[in-house]
């Protein structure tokens, strides 16, 4: 049985990579993360693009109530101690999506 060969990612999706707000990488899907969530009052407020992994993480490890106080910037998430351990592994590795996590609480 003949080996196959692994598959290469076309051209033409190397060109619409986009950049997380967050981990800063490049990846293929990103998602509108409202910094104040809609919950909070922030429906019409700031966003920012996140990859999958990085979503998930933000609302597994922070409530909304935290969000909308202490990490209503790009920039305090990104120095947010609770994702600090978080970021520097995927900054590291290149994982475009993980398990949705927050049903673990």
């Amino acid at each position: 049985m003949p080996r196959r060969k692994p598959e290469r990612t076309p051209p033409e999706a190397l060109a619409n990579e986009t950049r997380c707000g967050l981990c800063q990488r490049e990846v293929q899907h990103t998602s509108r993360h409202h910094l104040v969530p809609r919950e909070e009052g922030g429906r019409h407020g700031p966003t920012v693009e996140l990859c999958q992994p990085c979503h998930s993480t933000v609302h597994l490890l922070l409530t909304n109530r935290d969000l909308a106080r202490r990490y209503n910037t790009v920039e305090s998430l990104r120095s947010a101690e609770e994702l600090q351990k978080y970021l520097y592994w995927v900054r590291r590795s290149r994982v475009e999506r993980i398990s949705n996590r927050r049903a673990r609480r």
